[in-house]
């Protein structure tokens, strides 16, 4: 009973409010939040209260540093911070010192950005796949179109060989360090 009188005064509010939107109307400040996400997008939302997104979480990791520039340069930053559910195979700093000298470095130039994108996009799988959801010669699609082979013997796992080392929940996902850079075919 409480339902029905309730529901059509939460669309009452639902109407009232959004016909002072299109009057002109707004509302008299709005919070730094609010401006932060308009202005910056999702990744500049600012809060210290909640678990942190797949970005926060690779910023604040000193082994992380080269992975967190790439993403940058191929301006995914907002896309990992949105709520995905995203699974992040991360590289870690020797992951990408192992690549032949300059690679890093030529893909990270302004007219490399498709590339550098493509290769980001080959470590993210549109849904959140735990270590316990692994299987041996398991293929995940990942969102650059390209498809991974997860390997699992003796309670290790790797990725297209190369180790996972380390599993971080994330308030948008999880994220699975590697050893490795992986590459697309």
């Amino acid at each position: 009973m409480k339902l029905n009188f309730l529901f059509p005064l939460a669309c009452s509010l639902i109407c009232l409010f959004g016909f002072s939107q299109c009057t002109g109307n707004t509302p008299a400040a709005t919070t730094s939040a609010e401006t932060a996400a308009a202005d910056g997008g999702q990744s500049s939302v600012q809060d210290n209260d909640s678990q942190k997104d797949l970005v926060k979480v690779a910023v604040g990791s000193k082994d992380h540093t080269t992975l967190v520039t790439a993403v940058k340069a191929a301006e995914l930053v907002d896309v990992l911070s949105n709520a995905g559910p995203f699974t992040v195979f991360a590289p870690t700093n020797a992951a990408f010192d192992q690549l032949p000298a300059g690679t890093v470095e030529g893909l990270l130039k302004p007219d490399k950005k498709d590339a550098l994108a493509d290769i980001l996009q080959y470590h993210v799988a549109v849904a959140v796949y735990k270590p316990e959801m692994f299987t041996d010669g398991q293929i995940i699609s990942m969102a650059n179109g390209g498809s991974v082979t997860m390997g699992v013997k003796d309670g290790k796992i790797t990725v297209n060989g190369a180790n996972v080392v380390a599993t971080v929940q994330a308030s948008n996902g999880i994220i699975h360090v590697i050893d490795n850079v992986l590459l697309p075919k």
